[in-house]
């Protein structure tokens, strides 16, 4: 389950899209309380998510091969393969002319002049609670649920299982976490920074897109494979 939990945390960590989503908002206006809510919300959601599935499991990990078992470790399975279904279909997509390409709320080259100053102008009016929003509509929801799955085995009982829940929250935010802070302790150079690393995300984002989810669902395949037929 901890290397479960630390591969999906990082792979939520380095997904391209949250991140350069909370480069505008934490580069806007009065940023750093917007980008303070964004996190709240991402954090508020991992945290939502674990507490049902504990809440279901009552802390215990389910006996191997009980049905609820099994059931977790389809799930794991359908999620690995839908993953490695949308890299496919990224890659396919990103070959395409750029003006057929969907552009996924972000600038890009096919995309017409002015666009991105329009998402500028729009993050630089957004309140704190639109911040918290996008933050949950970002949430790469596949990778949190095979998360979901993963936390089934969680047993309460023993400390390690407290520790890796908390390392993955923290690991999956650490990103933003990381950019928040550097707002705040040095916003001119880290706005420069961060405007930087969003035009990179942006020329580059449809490759890491495609290895993430790849990497990620074939491991989550592999694994619960494994365990099924094991």
């Amino acid at each position: 389950m901890i290397l479960d939990l630390f591969l999906i945390g990082l792979a939520i960590a380095l997904y391209p899209l949250p991140v350069m989503a909370f480069v505008l908002v934490v580069s806007a206006p009065r940023g750093v309380y917007k980008g303070l809510a964004f996190i709240l919300a991402w954090l508020a959601c991992l945290v939502a998510v674990i507490a049902m599935v504990l809440l279901f499991t009552g802390g215990q990990p389910p006996a191997p091969r009980s049905p609820p078992s099994i059931a977790a470790l389809a799930a794991t399975l359908v999620i690995g393969v839908g993953l490695i279904v949308y890299s496919e279909h990224r890659r396919r997509k990103s070959r395409r002319p750029a003006a057929a390409a969907s552009d996924e709320g972000v600038p890009d080259k096919g995309r017409p002049k002015g666009s991105g100053r329009s998402l500028t102008s729009r993050m630089d009016q957004a309140t704190g609670w639109s911040a918290a929003g996008l933050a949950v509509l970002l949430q790469p929801w596949g990778m949190v649920s095979a998360a979901a799955a993963t936390v089934v085995k969680a047993d309460l009982s023993h400390v390690q299982s407290f520790v890796a829940l908390l390392g993955f929250c923290v690991l999956s935010t650490a990103g933003l976490l990381a950019m928040e802070l550097y707002m705040v302790f040095a916003p001119e150079k880290a706005h420069l920074s961060l405007v930087r690393l969003r035009g990179w995300l942006e020329r580059h984002k449809d490759p890491a897109i495609v290895l993430i989810c790849l990497v990620l669902g074939l491991w989550l395949v592999g694994r619960s494979l494994y365990q099924l037929t094991g």
